[in-house]
C-alpha cells in the first residue's frame, strides 16, 4: 500500500535531516528552471494564459517562496525556547517543530502549478512524506507534474496520484497524518468530514464572494484600475478575485465611465483578440458562467462570450438585487455585479448577513470609515485602495475564515502549516531544584499552597524582579539544608 510504504520511510528518519529537506527545495527550482517550455505549455493549454501571466502568476510564487524556505529552514526548523515563569526557572522550555508524518495535498486547477508545488515543499521542507493529488481539471498541468516531480524529488518520500472524483474518494478514506487542500468550499466540506474519520488534521484553503467597498472619497481612477485588474487575472478565476462592489448610485456612475475607459486601454475595442484575457477552464465552468449574463440585473459593460474558446469578455452588472443568483455563489469568473446601498453601515450590514470572505477590499480616504469597516467585518485578508496583492506578501499569513477556509500558509506560514510544535519542559535531578519542587508533594499545608501558587505567577513588574527568582531559590535552599521538610512542620505548627 502506498500509503503504508511512505510511512515507514518516514519512520526511517530519512526526511528529518536538514540537507535532505534543503536538496529537495534545491531540485524543484532547478525542475522548474529546466522545464519552463513544457510548463508553458501545459499551463496556456489549461487556462489560454499569455506567458507574462504564467511568469507573474505561478513561476515567481513557486521560485520566491522556494527561496525563501531554503534561506530560512535551519532557523524555522530549530526548536524554539519558551519563556519560564518560577517555578520553570532553572529548566529548559522548549518546543520542537515535529514532521506530521505522511501528508496529503490537494491541488487546484486555477493555479495548478503553484497551488500544488508550494504547499508540497512546505511539507516536504518540514520533514514530511507527501502524497500530491493535483487537479485533474487542469489536465495538461496535472500530466507534466507526475511526470517531473518523480525525477527531481525523492521519489520515495514523494508521490504524485492522478486521477478524478472516484481515485479523490478512495485516497480520501486512507489515514493520513495531515490534509492541505486547495479549492471550493463544498469540496472543502467533503474533506472535512473524510478527516473526521481519523481527527486529521487539516488546512482548507477555499474562496467566497470577496466584496469591494467603494466610497465617494476614493481616487475613482485608480480604483478602478487596481479593481479590475484584481477582477481579471486569470480571467476572474482567482479565489481572492473582487466579486463584487458595493457602493452608493452616485459611485457606481463614476467607477462605470472608468472601468469603460481602462477596458478599452488594456484590451483595445476587441477584447476578445486581446493575447492579455485567459479563457475559462472548462466548457461547464463556461456555461455556468454565462448562466449570469441573464436573469441578474442588467449588463452595463461587457457581456460577449463564444462558446467555442470559452471567451467571456469584461462585465459589469448593475441593478443586481442580493438575492440573485449571481450573488449566491462565487463568480469566479470575468463577471463583476454592483449592489447599491447608502452608506458604509449599510455595507457592513450587507457582509455581515453573509458568510465570512476570503478577502476584502475597502477604497476610501476616509479613515475613520475604514477603521470602521476593520473593526466590524470579519475576513481572510484586507486590501486598503488595494486589490488581490496581500497574496504576494510573504510575511503575511494568508487564509480564510469560516465558510472560506481554516488555517494559513505562505512564507514561514507554510512551514508552520506542516508541524506539530511539540512543547517539552527538561528538568534535571539537582538537589535544590527538587527541595523548591517538592512543595507540590503531601503532605499539602497552607504554607505550600502558597508558596506553589506563588511560583506559578508571572514575576511582578517592580525593580530587580528579575532576581526573586533567586532570593527565592536561596530561601528555600536553606530550609532544605535544614530539613525541608520538618522546618514547613514546624512552622505550620507554631504560626499557621
Amino acid at each position: 500500500m502506498l500509503i503504508q510504504r511512505l510511512r515507514a520511510t518516514f519512520y526511517t528518519g530519512k526526511t528529518r535531516p536538514l540537507e535532505w529537506r534543503k536538496t529537495q527545495l534545491k531540485a524543484l527550482l532547478k525542475m522548474i528552471d529546466e522545464n519552463l517550455p513544457e510548463l508553458h505549455a501545459a499551463l496556456t493549454a489549461d487556462l489560454g494564459r499569455c506567458k507574462n501571466e504564467n511568469n507573474i502568476l505561478e513561476f515567481t510564487f513557486i521560485n520566491n517562496a522556494t527561496s525563501e524556505m531554503l534561506a530560512h529552514l535551519a532557523e524555522w526548523s530549530a526548536p524554539e525556547m519558551a519563556p519560564r515563569s518560577l517555578a520553570t526557572m532553572f529548566d529548559s522550555l522548549k518546543i520542537f517543530n515535529d514532521p506530521y508524518g505522511v501528508v496529503l495535498v490537494m491541488g487546484t486547477w486555477n493555479f495548478p502549478l503553484q497551488l500544488s508545488l508550494i504547499p508540497m515543499m512546505g511539507a516536504l521542507a518540514a520533514g514530511n512524506c507527501v502524497v500530491l493529488k493535483p487537479s485533474e481539471v487542469a489536465q495538461a498541468t496535472a500530466k507534466v507534474i507526475a511526470q517531473l516531480v518523480p525525477k527531481y524529488i525523492d521519489n520515495e518520500c514523494c508521490k504524485v496520484l492522478l486521477g478524478g472524483i472516484p481515485e479523490t474518494t478512495e485516497l480520501l478514506k486512507q489515514r493520513f497524518d495531515y490534509i492541505f487542500y486547495t479549492g471550493s468550499t463544498p469540496v472543502g466540506k467533503i474533506i472535512r468530514e473524510a478527516s473526521n474519520k481519523f481527527l486529521t488534521p487539516v488546512t482548507l484553503e477555499l474562496g467566497g464572494k470577496s466584496p469591494v467597498y467603494i466610497d465617494s472619497s476614493a481616487d475613482i481612477s485608480i480604483t478602478a484600475r487596481r479593481v479590475l485588474w484584481g477582477k481579471m487575472l486569470n480571467a476572474g478565476q482567482t479565489c481572492i478575485a473582487p466579486d463584487y462592489i458595493l457602493c452608493t448610485i452616485e459611485v457606481q456612475e463614476l467607477i462605470l465611465n472608468e472601468i469603460r475607459k481602462v477596458i478599452k486601454e488594456w484590451y483595445g475595442d476587441d477584447p476578445k483578440i486581446s493575447p492579455y484575457i485567459a479563457r475559462i477552464i472548462t466548457d461547464r465552468h463556461f456555461q455556468r458562467l454565462v448562466g449570469f449574463l441573464s436573469g441578474n440585473g442588467e449588463i452595463a459593460i461587457g457581456g460577449e462570450s463564444d462558446a467555442s474558446e470559452r471567451y467571456i469578455a469584461p462585465t459589469v452588472l448593475i441593478n443586481v438585487k442580493p438575492t440573485d443568483p449571481v450573488m449566491c455563489d462565487e463568480i469566479f469568473g470575468p463577471i463583476l455585479p454592483v449592489v447599491t446601498i447608502s452608506n458604509v453601515y449599510k455595507a457592513v450590514e450587507f457582509i455581515n448577513s453573509r458568510e465570512k470572505p476570503l478577502a476584502f477590499y475597502i477604497f476610501s480616504k476616509i479613515k475613520d470609515d475604514v477603521d470602521f469597516i476593520l473593526e466590524n467585518t470579519s475576513s481572510g485578508g484586507v486590501c486598503v485602495n488595494e486589490a488581490v496583492l496581500q497574496v504576494a506578501v510573504e510575511t503575511l499569513p494568508f487564509g480564510g475564515v469560516g465558510a472560506s477556509g481554516m488555517g494559513s500558509y505562505h512564507g514561514k506560514y507554510t512551514f508552520d502549516a506542516f508541524v506539530h510544535k511539540k512543547s517539552a519542559i527538561i528538568k534535571s535531578f539537582n538537589g535544590m531544584i527538587e527541595a523548591v519542587g517538592s512543595v507540590r508533594y503531601p503532605p499539602n499545608t497552607d504554607l505550600k499552597t502558597r508558596l506553589l501558587l506563588m511560583s506559578l505567577r508571572g514575576l511582578p513588574e517592580i525593580p530587580g524582579s528579575k532576581y526573586l527568582p533567586y532570593v527565592l531559590v536561596f530561601v528555600l535552599g536553606f530550609f532544605s539544608s535544614i530539613g525541608f521538610q520538618e522546618a514547613l512542620k514546624n512552622y505550620a505548627n507554631g504560626e499557621d
